[in-house]
């Protein structure tokens, strides 16, 4: 069973294979992007802070595109769903940093975890077809095709390096702070 921290985050396997280890970790770096943007009113999910225009409900939805993106689009090479197969992504290739204004926090909050919970599945449904070498479905154009693995740990570093952000702008909106 997994243990929970004080903040409801899963505990990763503290000496748990490649695999478990690596999942382990990115559902802690999922559950610290909700627990930074959690309880927070349209306002609070709409604010920035110094010069930059991110906000916590934009990367609740950019994280929610970056889990289709990997997990459905490039590994399993799915075509988009909606969202994002009704974007003029030409038109404005952040559509969904700017868009998330517009949404309801129940609304951010459904989308990312609709996204997680099909990402998940994607990883076991790539996991019963082979190991983390696996390549991904899609080509890129140079002709290169990331592992699961490489998948994996790249999704570890966007939650990573988008939780830093959260936590500053967290903070600015009601002085709440991480760890």
């Amino acid at each position: 069973m997994t243990q929970l921290d004080e903040h409801g985050r899963p505990t990763p396997p503290p000496a748990g294979d490649e695999l478990a280890t690596a999942l382990g970790f990115l559902d802690f770096q999922r559950a610290t992007l909700r627990w930074r943007c959690e309880g927070l009113d349209p306002d609070g999910l709409r604010a920035t802070t110094a010069a930059s225009t991110m906000t916590l409900g934009g990367i609740l939805k950019h994280m929610a595109l970056v889990e289709e993106n990997w997990f459905s689009y490039t590994l399993h090479e799915r075509e988009w769903s909606q969202p994002w197969a009704g974007v003029d992504w030409d038109a404005d290739r952040d559509w969904e940093w700017h868009s998330a204004a517009e949404d309801s926090p129940a609304g951010l909050f459904a989308l990312w975890h609709a996204a997680v919970e099909r990402s998940r599945a994607d990883v076991a449904l790539a996991l019963e077809r082979g190991g983390l070498d696996q390549p991904a479905t899609r080509i890129w154009t140079d002709g290169t095709a990331v592992s699961l693995r490489w998948i994996l740990l790249h999704m570890l570093e966007e939650y990573a390096r988008h939780n830093g952000h959260a936590d500053l702008l967290r903070e600015a909106v009601d002085g709440v702070t991480g760890e």
